[in-house]
């Protein structure tokens, strides 16, 4: 019987392919803390850097805006903590910056957020950031406010 595996044990030996991994493709990429071991979100503003020249978004169309300018995206319905961190890891921190939105910024946000498609216009985000930025409230952000 003992024989039996060590032959097993000779094949399995000697048919192993090394592998190999290239791993001087990945130099630059680093993973960004989100999350303390308790749970407690971290606060990563201050380390997320946006490439504003090779982003695919149009932030001549929709201005610049950055994280010391941050409105609470949450108050736009379809807009959670998780969307409003995506939302700022790709540059948008305001009302008005949504409100701005054309089609094509729409589209673009979407696949670099990795969103439903069609939710920002089924949610009337451009709408909605245009009453915000104004100071007034829409159904959704009158909820949360009655909810504090």
């Amino acid at each position: 019987m003992k024989r039996k595996y060590e032959k097993l044990l000779a094949d399995c030996e000697s048919e192993k392919t090394e592998i190999s991994m290239d791993v001087s493709s990945s130099q630059g990429v680093r993973a960004v803390k989100t999350r303390e071991r308790s749970g407690k979100a971290v606060d990563s503003s201050e380390t997320t850097q946006i490439d504003l020249e090779n982003s695919p978004l149009n932030f001549e169309s929709f201005g610049f805006a950055n994280p010391s300018q941050k409105d609470d995206l949450k108050r736009i319905k379809g807009v959670g903590p998780f969307i409003e961190e995506k939302l700022n890891t790709i540059g948008i921190y305001t009302f008005e910056q949504i409100s701005r939105f054309s089609p094509e910024d729409i589209q673009t946000v979407t696949e670099l957020i990795a969103f439903f498609p069609g939710r920002i216009e089924r949610d009337d985000w451009k709408g909605q950031a245009g009453i915000l930025k104004k100071g007034g409230d829409t159904d959704f952000s009158k909820r949360l406010s009655t909810d504090k």
